[in-house]
């Protein structure tokens, strides 16, 4: 199962540049297994194809690029935040053509696996995609949103491999 919303509807005086994602992906492995594979980010581009690269700095910081269906890349410095296995959360700040914070909530169901609750909210820092934001702003949530999609069934298939 799969439930993805982007950001809600927007007023005249919205920036059309501040972008709030919701995804909640139900996985058939235990939220510790799935914690474990989300909290290393180097191996994303592994399982999720439209990561491209993360390349670490340091044992909390990495610079990331994603690329989905648009021919445009993103990088980002990605700050690990909030770690806590104990509750299933995940946290870190993000800066550079995105700037905001996303944030994993895993939910163990028993048996049943768990659900991955994912939380994005951002800024687009990017010249180009800024330049755009009025015309594009429907293609670009449709990207991330075909982005979310293919990640699921990318950590899905690492976690039947794992």
């Amino acid at each position: 199962m799969t439930h993805e919303e982007g950001a809600g509807g927007h007023t005249p005086c919205m920036d059309r540049n501040h972008y709030r994602f919701r995804t909640v992906w139900t996985l058939s492995a235990p939220a510790a297994t799935v914690y474990g594979v989300l909290k290393r980010i180097e191996d994303y581009p592994r399982w999720w194809p439209q990561v491209r690269e993360v390349a670490r700095l340091d044992d909390t910081t990495g610079i990331v690029t994603i690329r989905s269906v648009l021919p445009y890349d993103l990088t980002f410095t990605l700050r690990e935040g909030r770690r806590d296995r104990e509750n299933g959360v995940l946290e870190a700040g993000l800066s550079g053509d995105i700037d905001g914070w996303a944030r994993w909530t895993l939910t163990d169901l028993g048996a049943h696996g768990c659900l991955a609750h994912y939380e994005q909210e951002v800024d687009v820092r990017a010249r180009l995609l800024r330049l755009l934001a009025v015309p594009g702003r429907p293609l670009f949530r449709a990207n991330h949103a075909l982005m979310l999609r293919a990640g699921r069934r990318g950590l899905a298939a690492h976690l039947e491999a794992v």
